[in-house]
């Protein structure tokens, strides 16, 4: 029986080429992953190949629906950092200024309402991020630190992280990371992202004690949980590697 070694694959499932990541452990099972990097699939080390196969046509409905539902998130136009664009900062569109600054960032008020964001001609896209990512660490650590007082705890450090599939996570060791793209989204929905991480303090798991734990801090959490998934596809794409973030809370 042949047994492929790791490495890239392709299978036909329904008439449709499907390219796959072959991923050997010492598991015991076959895994199926589609994420940011593609479709993956863990599989036990002497696994024959057909077996793995076997496994991929019996789920080809649902690989094929997932990878066309990714297919569909991806944005048509991408956002492109130029002067006058609109960037979502909490919900609320805010106008970018090119080359209206020498280094560095600033935010201004606009005079028809509203915030704007001055930016230099330069490496402006690094100073977007850099931006982006202040104004929301700042936010998010305010908010850990309100919804572990109502745990009645001591707020953990607070840092930003650019994983690619997790909003956020929590360690007893290193504190709560939080993904800075947060910052586009409208309050209540970071909220939620917030509480779900912060109730990570008190079950570090996702059993039913933790989701109890998360529906006192936020009792909305399943339509915030829904919505976020639908928000999340509609990002700007500032930094390569963005488009197509599937996020999910941890």
């Amino acid at each position: 029986m042949a047994v492929a070694a790791a490495g890239p694959r392709r299978i036909e499932l329904k008439g449709v080429m499907v390219d796959y990541l072959l991923q050997r452990s010492p598991r015991r099972s076959v895994a199926l992953r589609v994420d940011a990097r593609g479709v993956r699939v863990g599989a036990p080390l002497a696994l024959p190949l057909r077996t793995v196969e076997g496994f991929l046509r019996e789920h080809a409905d649902w690989l094929l629906d997932k990878l066309a539902q990714r297919a569909a998130r991806a944005p048509l136009n991408p956002w492109r950092l130029v002067d006058g664009a609109e960037v979502p900062v909490f919900g609320e569109a805010v106008r970018i200024a090119l080359g209206r600054t020498v280094r560095g960032h600033r935010w201004v008020r606009q005079d028809a309402g509203g915030e704007g964001l001055e930016l230099p001609g330069d490496q402006a896209e690094r100073a977007l991020v850099r931006a982006l990512e202040q104004r929301g660490l700042d936010w998010f650590r305010e908010r850990v630190g309100d919804f572990c007082d109502r745990l009645g705890r001591p707020s953990p450090p607070v840092r930003l992280t650019r994983a690619r599939t997790r909003w956020g996570s929590c360690s007893s060791r290193t504190g709560i990371r939080l993904h800075w793209r947060l910052v586009h989204l409208p309050p209540e929905l970071i909220d939620y992202v917030v509480a779900h991480e912060v109730a990570h303090l008190v079950e570090m798991n996702h059993s039913p004690r933790f989701w109890a734990v998360v529906e006192g801090l936020y009792p909305h959490w399943r339509e915030a949980r829904r919505e976020l998934r639908r928000a999340s596809a509609s990002l700007p794409n500032i930094l390569p590697g963005d488009a197509g973030h599937p996020l999910e809370e941890e």
